[in-house]
């Protein structure tokens, strides 16, 4: 499948010069689609929605709803990131059936190696 890279996208907004566009490609392998992101930014929607493991981040003080969805795990590495990219976020609604890689536990972890609270 030859799907468009993130340069490829961005060449396609040349007429818009003032504006920072952002892109990202997903291709779903288990159920064979692909899904493209483009948006402007800074971003005024109160919403962004199927945000995606290859999220890039950013600054968005607009955003009050998040929605993430992938086949592949959120790692807590992500959730950081989602937190810092939108600050002002009152509802998170995770779609995603795989378990953490790195995850780790109070009873595993003999050493006190916790991962950091997300606030």
């Amino acid at each position: 499948m030859n799907l468009p890279s993130r340069d490829d996208i961005q060449r396609t907004f040349v007429d818009f010069p003032n504006d920072q566009i952002i892109s990202y490609v997903d291709y779903f392998s288990e159920e064979k689609i692909t899904q493209c992101h483009i948006y402007s930014y800074p971003s005024l929607m109160p919403y962004c929605g199927s945000i995606t493991n290859n999220f890039p981040g950013g600054l968005f003080k607009n955003v009050r709803t998040v929605l993430l969805y992938d086949e592949y795990p959120f790692e807590h590495e992500f959730f950081l990131r989602i937190v810092q990219s939108f600050p002002y976020m009152q509802e998170l609604c995770v779609n995603n059936l795989k378990s953490q890689n790195r995850k780790h536990s109070y009873e595993s972890s003999n050493d006190n190696q916790n991962l950091s609270v997300i606030k």
